[in-house]
Formats: C-alpha cells, structure tokens, sequence
C-alpha cells in the first residue's frame, strides 16, 4: 500500500462526518461493491432513500466520497464512489483541542461499535450459513511484548495483508465469494 492510497485524517470535522453508524455502513458499500447511486446503496442497505442522500451529501462535503460523473447516464442521476480506498486517524492527530479530541473519540467509538456488531451479526447467523462456512472464520488473539515501534510494525505488516486482500483481482474460477468482514487490533493493555 502506498501513501498515496492512504488518506491520514486530521481534520475534526471530517471524523465528525465518519462518527455516525449508518454513514460508516454507506462508506462500507461504496468500499465493498465500487461506485453506486442513491438508490442502489439504499437498496443495498435497506435504507430510505431521502435518508442516505442526506448522509451521502455530509460525507461529499467532508471529502470523504465522490461524484463519479463519466457514469452518470444522465444529468439527474449521481454515482459516488469513495475519495480515498484507505482512511487512517488517530486521537493525537486532531489537536489538544477539547472538541476535536471529543470528536475523535466518538469516531473510535463509532467505529469499535461497527466492528464489534459485524461480529455479532456472524454469531447471530443461523446454521445453514454457519455450516457454509464451516470452519473457515476465524478468531485470534494474543500477549505480545513489544515496544510501541514493534507494535506499529506489526500493525503496518496486518494493515498490508488485509490490503492485499482486499485490492487482488478476484479470480475468474466460477467460485462464488461473499463479503467478509476482517479486523484486527493491537493495543496495550493489561491480563
């Protein structure tokens, strides 16, 4: 992954626009499925269509998305796409600010609940779909002693592989592939 396909947020706003469940879900399809119109993206998450309009305009203004003309089949309709295949943020970066770290905190908090309810979303799931995947979803944690170098190292080393991943070309072998949710933190902490 290159700099390039990071975009690092500073910005307060802009974590404000990410701090909201249903926009990070909108985000996540523009991610998951490629540039789309209002209407499919709310098809796509059962959403009213006035409702994601709205949120798709607040993150168009925080940078976040954009328009994708050259789609358009006309001038009424608008595709989006995201800005940026890669955000990056961390509480330090937005200031001593009392607000932007408020907000900054929010938006890991957002983003934590996102994580936490994809996960919950599989357990909920019922058999048929458990007994599909079998044994292939997985879950791994561990101790590790390392300085915060080590620890940014081994983060950049998982932020790659899922990159990888996520941006190969999908083979063309007539093998149906669903949408996985993957994630990883590394962080201090105390047994």
């Amino acid at each position: 992954m290159t700099a390039s396909e990071v975009r690092q947020i500073t910005d307060s706003r802009v974590l404000a626009a990410m701090a909201h469940p249903l926009r990070r879900r909108l985000m996540d399809v523009l991610k998951l499925d490629g540039p789309a119109t209002v209407g499919m993206v709310a098809e796509r998450t059962g959403q009213a269509v006035g409702s994601v309009s709205h949120h798709l305009r607040v993150l168009a203004t925080a940078d976040l998305i954009e328009q994708v003309p050259e789609l358009a089949r006309d001038r009424r309709e608008r595709w989006w796409r995201l800005a940026s295949p890669t955000l990056r943020w961390s509480i330090a970066d937005v200031g001593n600010d009392p607000a932007a770290v408020a907000v900054g905190t929010a938006a890991e908090s957002v983003n934590l609940d996102h994580q936490i309810a994809q996960v919950r979303g599989w357990f909920a799931a019922g058999d048929d779909e458990h007994a599909a995947w079998g044994e292939a979803p997985f879950s791994v944690d561990g101790w590790l002693r390392l300085t915060p170098r080590e620890l940014a190292e081994l983060g950049q080393q998982m932020i790659d592989l899922v990159h990888r991943w996520s941006e190969r070309d999908v083979p063309d072998d007539g093998e149906p592939r669903e949408p996985v949710f993957v994630f990883a933190r590394g962080l201090p902490g105390r047994p």
